[in-house]
């Protein structure tokens, strides 16, 4: 009996390597029909291949093949040669819909940059990508709005989890549609916040907060957080997906300028995938610093004790983690009080 079940592992050995070799079609298929906004072109109708193609100004031997393996995956359904949505993908990838995925097309673009991974190994580098202020304002908008889509769903549960009693001043740092900031000023009357980001990134946040009538409450001011003055008298500074775009010594100086920027007894709060000790979980957290590797110059996913560490080095104390549910952690470290 033994033999036979070492037997039966050998197969599914080589079948598991293999699913995984092949994931990527399935990937390829789904973001190239995003990309064209086949899911638009269907809508809530039934249609045939070829309507959809003069639709998409799209070959039509090609479109056909690509939605039918739509279907095989389950993303379309086909009766009587004519094509429709599915009731998830008519709820999730139609431009239009309330829940539409817009952040998607911030992973179409994500497939270029891993394309890139064997040379980026190689090189120990990011190869040939420019810095996300030099991408364009297409990457750029498909980029907050993919960041945009995931923060509102996780910013209250943040909010909620963090000490707000005596906060009346946030500052956002690098926080991009200002979702973090909003979920701030939703949580107590008492609360205003400022967004600090890059000056093409901050015009896009003002559309955000003017499109949830928070103008009054969330203030924008444009800047590089590695190279200009945060401010100061904030009693809540927070950083969520902020370090791990950048290096140690990056992150260092930059939790130093926000011990600066927030008043005596304030708060620093770092939310982002913080690693175990030997770095192989959580998973989603590893695949991330490959991400960091392809798409950054110097980034990386960092473990709790790193985090401390700079924490501690800008004379932050009574230092705190709190797991989220969904796969990040908040640091939160405060400044001695005079």
């Amino acid at each position: 009996m033994s033999q036979n079940k070492s037997s039966a592992n050998d197969h599914l050995l080589p079948d598991s390597i293999r699913d995984i070799a092949y994931a990527f079609q399935r990937s390829r298929v789904l973001l190239t029909a995003y990309e064209l906004g086949l899911f638009n072109a269907l809508g809530d109708e039934k249609k045939p291949s070829a309507e959809v193609a003069a639709i998409l100004k799209t070959d039509r031997r090609a479109t056909d093949r690509l939605m039918n393996a739509l279907c095989a995956i389950g993303l379309l359904e086909k009766n009587d040669g004519k094509f429709s949505n599915t009731v998830e993908t008519a709820r999730f990838l139609v431009q239009g819909k309330p829940e539409y995925m817009a952040g998607l097309m911030h992973t179409v673009h994500l497939w270029d940059t891993w394309s890139t991974l064997t040379p980026a190994v190689r090189q120990g580098q990011s190869v040939g990508r420019p810095p996300v202020n030099e991408r364009g304002d297409k990457w750029l908008t498909a980029f907050i709005a993919a960041m945009h889509d995931r923060a509102r769903k996780q910013a209250p549960a943040v909010a909620a989890r963090l000490d707000l009693s005596g906060v009346a001043r946030v500052l956002d740092v690098g926080g991009g549609s200002g979702a973090f900031a909003m979920a701030f000023v939703r949580a107590t009357a008492e609360i205003t916040a400022t967004v600090f980001d890059l000056p093409n990134v901050v015009s896009l946040t003002q559309n955000y907060i003017v499109q949830e009538g928070l103008a009054d409450k969330v203030k924008t001011v444009a800047g590089d957080y590695l190279i200009d003055d945060l401010g100061s008298g904030f009693d809540l500074v927070f950083l969520s997906a902020i370090i791990h775009s950048n290096s140690v010594e990056e992150n260092r100086q930059l939790i130093r300028q926000c011990a600066e920027a927030v008043n005596p007894n304030g708060q620093i709060v770092v939310q982002d995938f913080i690693m175990n000790a030997d770095r192989t979980s959580p998973a989603h957290g590893a695949l991330f610093a490959l991400n960091m590797l392809v798409g950054t110059e110097a980034g990386d996913t960092y473990t709790e004790a790193e985090v401390r560490s700079w924490m501690e080095e800008a004379g932050l104390s009574n230092l705190i983690s709190k797991d989220t549910h969904f796969g990040t952690t908040l640091i939160v470290g405060r400044k001695s009080g005079t």
